[in-house]
């Protein structure tokens, strides 16, 4: 039987610990250290906002960022979806890291090696001082030193921007790392196996054409 889906958020400082947020599939992948979930939302830029809108889902990528135990999203005020989660549809947020490609024998045993956090829950729009906060981390998390040395939003800027806020309340954490599981008899097999790992980088800055001016570009 199905437990009851639970509406409540994870005990103690642990997570993944609800009916709707423990790891059911390769439970053993499972990590409950809130230290972990910070960890992996810290490394990511971008995550997926899913909704239901009229029985219909959607799912949309959003540039994210942790402050302290709540994540932050912005969107237009011109977004339905976003105007939908901000009057407090549930949502679930995922990010997802990919590590690595496991190559196996088989196919079957094919997999890849990665690092995945979920958070369920309501979005609550920010204002005020809170709201021009809310974009400051999130400029200072996909590029450190940047809010800085650029323009703040104007008054009207802000109006026609969403800052949501998500609770760290009901989340869980899943980690897949190490080389293919193979079974005995596909050991002997001439097919190279192990791992590729996906390392995610900054390239070289691209200057704009316009611009007016000779300067250095960012060092990140």
């Amino acid at each position: 039987m199905v437990p009851a889906l639970s509406q409540g958020g994870d005990d103690g400082g642990e997570v993944g610990r609800t009916a709707r947020t423990r790891v059911r599939r390769f439970p053993d992948l499972a990590v409950h250290e809130r230290a972990t979930l910070h960890a992996v939302l810290d490394a990511g830029r971008v995550a997926h906002l899913a909704i239901v809108d009229g029985g219909q889902p959607y799912a949309l990528p959003v540039a994210y960022a942790r402050d302290g135990d709540r994540v932050l999203v912005h969107g237009s005020t011109g977004s339905r979806l976003f105007r939908h989660l901000a009057a407090g549809a549930p949502a679930c947020l995922t990010v997802t890291l990919l590590d690595g490609l496991v190559l196996a024998r088989s196919a079957f045993e094919s997999s890849m090696n990665y690092r995945c956090a979920m958070v369920l829950g309501t979005l609550a729009a920010l204002d005020g001082d809170d709201k021009l906060r809310g974009l400051e981390q999130l400029s200072e998390h996909l590029l450190p030193g940047r809010w800085s040395v650029i323009r703040p939003p104007s008054a009207k800027e802000l109006a026609a921007t969403l800052v949501l806020a998500l609770p760290l309340t009901e989340c869980s954490v899943k980690i897949s790392a190490g080389p293919p599981e193979d079974p005995a008899e596909d050991l002997d097999r001439a097919v190279w196996a192990g791992v590729v790992p996906v390392v995610e980088s900054l390239g070289t800055p691209e200057p704009d054409p316009a611009l007016r001016f000779d300067l250095a570009p960012p060092e990140w």
